[in-house]
């Protein structure tokens, strides 16, 4: 016997435990009518009795709080996947019929296999033993006591032992077809999880960007910095100490503005703080020191274009965000040679070009790159723009171009597609 097969017959159990208020409360009153003096004794009125109690069932099952611990249990024993089945309350009428349906299929057939487990292996133990251990005169049952028939009892006792397996087997084995179907999620169910789902998946992807984004650039640009700070010490005493000096400085405003924003994000996923995307800075805000911090790192930057002026606050902050991802990318695959930003408004939205020389290697996504580009694409997109990044003309180039008139991007949880 299977782990499985276990759990089901043990499930089966406990709806016969399940039926026994019902089946009691039908026999004692319902039955006494009808002057049946014990039911337990009389094959038809336990009949009877069985079939009248199952209707009972269906009626207290149709109240919405009874789905919830029959869905728990069978999860529990019957090996039903989690998906496959419905979480809450049945809140429809078609939702309370498949429960009440359930719990009538779940205990007719858990009553039935219960009171067989009860009853079948006594007897078959006593089919067992009878060649050895002879029943007194007294038994109530008609054993034979001499003859083939006598030694031919064992197998009868196998068979019916094998015979309740196989029916308890059988009966789990149709509760765990019929749970995903009487029990599942309702088509509404099913829409509302995989919004909850896809609501989930944009957290994720939110924080993934702004992580990505802050603190991968952050510590480009420190490893760069530390590791020019180095090499220069090794070089003319005052000219190293004083390169020195400022990267060291500018290793800790890095730092010190990471922290910041890494603690917003961190707070998102404790669900105490604010949206990750008001940690950034806008792109007039943000920019000059975002550009010194490069700078200092060893990249040759030039800016090009006119002045944004102002924008919507959440188009800013997505802009800065994308200077930032570009400059990054110019540290990582090209550091110290000169790169190309052009910033320019036009009349239907912002212009971000990042241009730098080809770097050698080209970065692989499968080698682990690719993941920022990938969030300034996404970044665009909820804004309604584009953006485009590949090799042009000798150069490696990030092209973005956003709206102006971009609706506010989603907060952490509402991108829903």
């Amino acid at each position: 016997m299977t782990a499985a097969t276990a759990r089901r017959w043990l499930h089966l159990v406990v709806g016969g435990a399940l039926l026994m208020p019902y089946f009691l409360f039908v026999g004692t009153v319902v039955l006494a009518l009808l002057g049946v003096p014990d039911f337990f004794t009389d094959p038809p009125a336990l009949a009877l009795t069985f079939t009248l109690a199952l209707p009972l069932v269906a009626v207290t099952a149709l109240v919405p709080a009874a789905r919830p611990p029959a869905v728990a249990l069978a999860r529990g024993l019957t090996g039903a996947a989690p998906d496959a089945l419905a979480d809450g309350p049945a809140r429809g009428r078609v939702d309370r019929s498949r429960t009440a349906c359930w719990y009538v299929l779940h205990l007719g057939l858990g009553g039935v296999v219960a009171g067989a487990t009860l009853a079948v292996p006594p007897f078959a133990v006593l089919l067992l033993a009878l060649p050895v251990v002879r029943p007194g005169p007294g038994s109530p049952y008609a054993l034979p006591t001499a003859g083939p028939a006598l030694y031919l009892a064992p197998l009868a006792g196998l068979a019916l032992l094998a015979a309740l397996a196989g029916v308890a087997a059988g009966a789990g084995a149709v509760l765990a077809r019929a749970a995903p179907v009487l029990l599942g999620p309702s088509p509404r169910e099913r829409l509302e999880r995989a919004e909850r789902r896809a609501a989930e998946l944009a957290v994720r992807n939110r924080l993934a960007r702004e992580v990505h984004d802050s603190v991968g650039h952050a510590l480009s640009a420190i490893a760069l910095q530390a590791t020019a700070a180095r090499r220069l010490l090794d070089g003319p005493a005052a000219e190293g100490r004083a390169f020195a000096g400022e990267a060291l400085s500018a290793i800790e405003e890095t730092a010190r503005r990471t922290v910041g924003e890494l603690d917003a994000v961190l707070g998102v996923l404790r669900e105490s703080g604010p949206d990750p995307g008001t940690a950034a800075p806008g792109l007039a805000e943000g920019l000059p020191a975002l550009l010194d911090r490069t700078r200092a790192a060893g990249c040759r930057v030039t800016v090009r274009g006119t002045p944004p002026g102002v924008l919507p606050p959440p188009l800013d902050r997505e802009a800065y965000r994308i200077v930032q991802e570009g400059l990054a990318n110019a540290l990582k695959h090209a550091p110290g040679a000169p790169v190309l930003l052009r910033l320019e408004r036009t009349a239907s939205g912002l212009s971000v070009r990042v241009a730098q020389p080809l770097p050698s290697v080209l970065p692989s996504p499968s080698a682990g790159g690719g993941r920022g580009l990938a969030g300034v694409a996404e970044r665009a997109r909820l804004l309604g723009g584009s953006a485009t990044a590949g090799p042009c003309g000798g150069d490696w180039v990030l092209d973005v171009t956003l709206p102006t008139g971009a609706a506010p991007v989603p907060r952490t949880g509402e991108e829903t597609r």
